[in-house]
């Protein structure tokens, strides 16, 4: 009995920030989203430390962020509850949820890399990419 090779594919991904004044620029990464078009896998995960998140900017809507980052989650995870761009295709998805924006919650630069499993991709790029994340 021949053991299968397990191969690597493609994946794609990007960090979540919160920039919260736009004028001065400065930015915490709160989340990551995985994309993996071989294996049909759109996830992200996100952690927000709110204490640093406030001394940034002590009048930044918590709530608000709170709220995007409920809303990339549901349109990765796809379903209703997303609203019609969660029947997207995966892809489109992802290609949406990084594209360039001028919102307090804001995707980085999408980078690809090499990956057998890209949940446990997720989970290792939000502890390496993300304050406090752990995977």
């Amino acid at each position: 009995m021949s053991a299968r090779a397990i191969t690597s594919t493609v994946f794609e991904y990007a960090a979540l920030r919160v920039v919260p004044s736009l004028e001065r620029g400065e930015c915490m990464n709160v989340g990551v989203v995985v994309y993996c078009r071989a294996l049909d896998y759109l996830g992200c995960r996100t952690h927000l430390d709110e204490a640093r998140l406030h001394a940034l900017d002590p009048a930044l809507d918590l709530g608000g962020v709170r709220s995007a980052l409920g809303g990339v989650r549901a349109l990765c995870a796809g379903g209703d509850a997303a609203g019609p761009a969660a029947a997207e295709a995966p892809g489109a998805r992802f290609r949406w949820l990084t594209a360039p924006r001028s919102t307090i919650v804001q995707p980085g630069v999408v980078h690809a890399g090499l990956t057998t499993d890209p949940a446990a991709e997720l989970d290792r790029l939000l502890a390496l990419l993300v304050p406090g994340g752990r995977g």
